[in-house]
């Protein structure tokens, strides 16, 4: 069966939402399964690891997809970055978490922080709102 990838569909909210039930062959876990693979069978015969349990960046990005259709633009912006942070390692999603925190990081941290989102993981949504942050945070006098 081929994978549909997120640019390859138009998703209706009144008809595919929620995409767990109305549209499950679109969905996938991160090394691949279709999600109605994931089943107490499977886990039970070890046939499930557990980055099957986590989101793909496909499924966030379908997820955004329906936000925007039903005008919710801010969700949809939310799933495409948490689509690009599928791809960091846990413990970078951490520590940018708190060196997102008012007064933990200085404005030239928090670009070199941008600069790496963007250079090494093309994740420039996050990127984005990392050296937005920056700004506004320098704004209200919040940096360390």
């Amino acid at each position: 069966m081929a994978v549909t990838l997120p640019d390859q569909v138009e998703l209706d909210p009144g008809s595919d939402y929620p995409l767990a039930t109305q549209r499950p062959e679109l969905l996938r876990t991160p090394t691949g399964k279709p999600i109605d693979e994931l089943t107490m069978q499977a886990v039970l015969s070890g046939d499930v690891a557990a980055e099957d349990l986590r989101i793909s960046p496909d499924t966030l990005r379908l997820q955004a997809q329906i936000a925007e259709r039903v005008g919710r633009t801010q969700l949809a912006r939310n799933f495409r970055r948490a689509a690009e942070l599928t791809a960091l390692p846990d413990d970078l999603v951490l520590s940018i978490y708190n060196s997102l925190r008012p007064n933990a990081s200085t404005k030239q941290q928090l670009t070199d922080i941008a600069d790496r989102l963007e250079g090494e993981y093309s994740a420039t949504l996050c990127a984005e709102l990392v050296r937005e942050a920056a700004d506004v945070y320098e704004r209200r006098d919040v940096l360390a």
